[in-house]
């Protein structure tokens, strides 16, 4: 089945392209959702209409993530952790962590933006990865250190 996109879909195409997806995927995913409609001329030019005020909206969106990504790239988020003797920490450190941490930097990012691959688990510096925006990722230095 052919449709055309009105969000961005990961692993599917942007908004406006249109894509031939399973109809299952159309009938129960897609459609109801609001996220493609069928291929049709009136669609086509609806689709244009809310592209155009939507690109102006993703322009504006992706110029504040960018300013936010300058202001990560700069923080260096210092976690203090209780350790034992083999330099194992009691416990780990997750991305809700790090979000309480870059909150009291005064920076209020959200959780599920924060991407480890799985939790911290010993000591020492970590890059982690803020996704912003899809296409702005922004770095963020933590250092897990010993508790006194």
């Amino acid at each position: 089945m052919e449709i055309i996109l009105r969000e961005h879909v990961d692993n599917l195409g942007r908004r406006g392209d249109v894509v031939k997806v399973a109809n299952g995927y159309a009938r129960n995913y897609l459609l109801p959702r609001n996220l493609a409609l069928t291929v049709t001329d009136g669609n086509r030019k609806q689709i244009e209409r809310e592209r155009k005020v939507a690109d102006a909206q993703e322009t504006e969106e992706r110029q504040q993530a960018e300013a936010v990504a300058s202001r990560l790239a700069q923080a260096e988020i210092v976690i203090a952790r209780r350790v034992g003797e083999t330099e194992a920490l009691y416990g780990s450190v997750t991305s809700a962590d790090i979000a309480e941490a870059l909150a009291e930097k005064g920076l209020e990012i959200e959780r599920r933006r924060i991407h480890l691959d799985e939790p911290i688990k010993q000591l020492g510096e970590f890059h982690v990865a803020v996704r912003l925006h899809r296409d702005v990722t922004a770095q963020v230095q933590v250092t897990v250190v010993r508790a006194e």
